[in-house]
């Protein structure tokens, strides 16, 4: 099998390495810049179908600190969940903490995410505090939630979205056919740059030479269980370490009424915007992003352990 052929190469020096994950759970693909740098660990997620050549442009300018950002499962070049298994937000906990296991069994990191992966890491803050040194979310202030009454109508679409669910995949004509599908994504518009960028990790040639996704297209699928708003503001009302927020000009909009509660939550909560949309880290400005998480981290007490 051969990774993103033809597609532009990441940028920026990284190693690339895997993890076994527990119980037979596959493997995590991790990108990995500064290995030798004696900063506090940064560990990086990505947004809902991107991968972890998303912060390609923005981890070479934090060369103080070990960056590794892992791809999720069923994103990147980590092995979809099983056969016949659906993909929940908190099953990620898992594969992040493993990650975490395998890395720094002893040591507190900086959590950083992107959109869902903000999300996760947010939770994480809060669930495992001993951990984290400090959170960094971009264009992300925690996971989709559901209205526990809401929970029959919305489990009913999630059974009927599955069961209609037919696995394979179908082949793309040809590279630029993926970037410009990618630049139209759901998750918002992209540059070319940018999109051939998160395809140089999406994308695969089987034996017959037939370009196709690696993204798990059960990624797609209704969800079958969400947290609750009250679970999600207690997981930030745990966080006890400082947490920046930086948010696009043009990006997410948080100004709904559970968006103020959650931000209401935090104990230590700073926020900066920076020009650009919802990818500003990888698209509009990765050095405006790089200086405000350094700015960040120089007003806090990070401690290498």
């Amino acid at each position: 099998m051969s990774y993103g052929t033809n597609i532009a190469a990441s940028i920026g020096a990284a190693a690339e390495s895997r993890i076994d994950l527990p119980f037979g759970r596959g493997r995590i693909a991790l990108k990995t810049w500064h290995a030798e740098a004696r900063g506090v660990p940064i560990v990086a997620l990505h947004g809902w179908m991107d991968n972890a050549a998303t912060f390609d442009r923005m981890a070479p300018l934090l060369a103080e600190h070990p960056f590794v950002a892992m791809d999720l499962p069923g994103h990147g070049l980590s092995d979809p969940r099983p056969a016949g298994f659906r993909y929940h937000n908190a099953d990620y906990f898992d594969d992040v903490l493993a990650v975490l296991d395998a890395l720094y069994p002893q040591q507190k990191v900086i959590l950083l995410g992107h959109s869902l992966g903000a999300g996760i890491q947010m939770m994480l803050a809060g669930l495992l505090p001993e951990r984290v040194q400090a959170l960094v979310m971009i264009e992300g202030l925690g996971p989709l939630t559901a209205d526990p009454s809401s929970y029959v109508d919305m489990t009913r679409l999630a059974l009927a979205s599955y069961r209609d669910f037919r696995p394979g995949r179908k082949p793309i004509a040809d590279e630029a056919q993926a970037v410009q599908a990618r630049m139209n994504g759901l998750t918002g518009t992209l540059s070319e740059m940018a999109s051939r960028i998160l395809c140089s990790r999406s994308l695969a040639r089987n034996a017959d030479g037939e370009l196709y996704w690696l993204t798990d297209k059960r990624l797609r699928q209704n969800s079958l269980m969400r947290f609750s708003e009250a679970q999600v503001l207690a997981c930030i009302r745990a966080i006890t370490v400082p947490v920046l927020l930086i948010r696009g000009q043009d990006g997410a909009p948080f100004e709904q009424a559970a968006g103020k509660a959650r931000l209401e939550a935090f104990a230590d909560l700073r926020q900066v915007t920076v020009a650009g949309k919802h990818h500003l880290h990888l698209d509009e400005s990765p050095a405006e992003v790089a200086a405000q998480i350094r700015a960040f981290f120089s007003s806090i007490a990070l401690v290498r352990s």
